[in-house]
């Protein structure tokens, strides 16, 4: 799908969740997280990427369908070795249910659109040691 101005506002009005050891960070894009930022110096990450495999072009699915994507997505993951940590994307518009996302350290920016790509995703979030998140679109870097 491609970008359009809805999309971008509906990203933006969403709270970006993640569960770290030690509490819960909520991301708003374009924000910064000191408590991410200290999360990140204290364990060595330079970037991070917050991907899901729920809800593929932004086209609500089952929910039974969405939780096996996103199972085969932290598999991949762990395959891959990364370390991922649970999240969830919570949009202010209640027509949106939560979806469950994987927040990714170190992970390069371009491997976080391959993997958004592979799962149908339109963008993926991602920051870089300053802990502020912003989108990137998967049509602006797919080859």
């Amino acid at each position: 799908m491609a970008k359009t101005t809805e999309l971008d506002a509906l990203y933006k009005a969403t709270t970006y969740q993640v569960y770290l050891p030690g509490g819960v960070v909520r991301l708003r894009l374009g924000q910064p997280c000191p408590v991410l930022a200290g999360w990140m110096e204290e364990n060595g990450c330079r970037e991070f990427a917050i991907v899901t495999a729920y809800n593929p072009g932004s086209q609500k699915l089952d929910p039974t369908l969405n939780a096996e994507r996103q199972a085969q997505l932290e598999c991949d993951l762990l395959e891959g070795n990364y370390e991922p940590y649970a999240g969830e994307n919570l949009a202010d518009d209640p027509a949106w249910l939560a979806e469950e996302t994987c927040f990714i350290p170190d992970i390069a920016p371009e491997d976080a659109c391959a993997l958004g790509e592979e799962y149908g995703q339109n963008a993926v979030v991602v920051g870089g040691s300053d802990a502020v998140a912003y989108l990137l679109w998967i049509e602006a870097t797919a080859q």
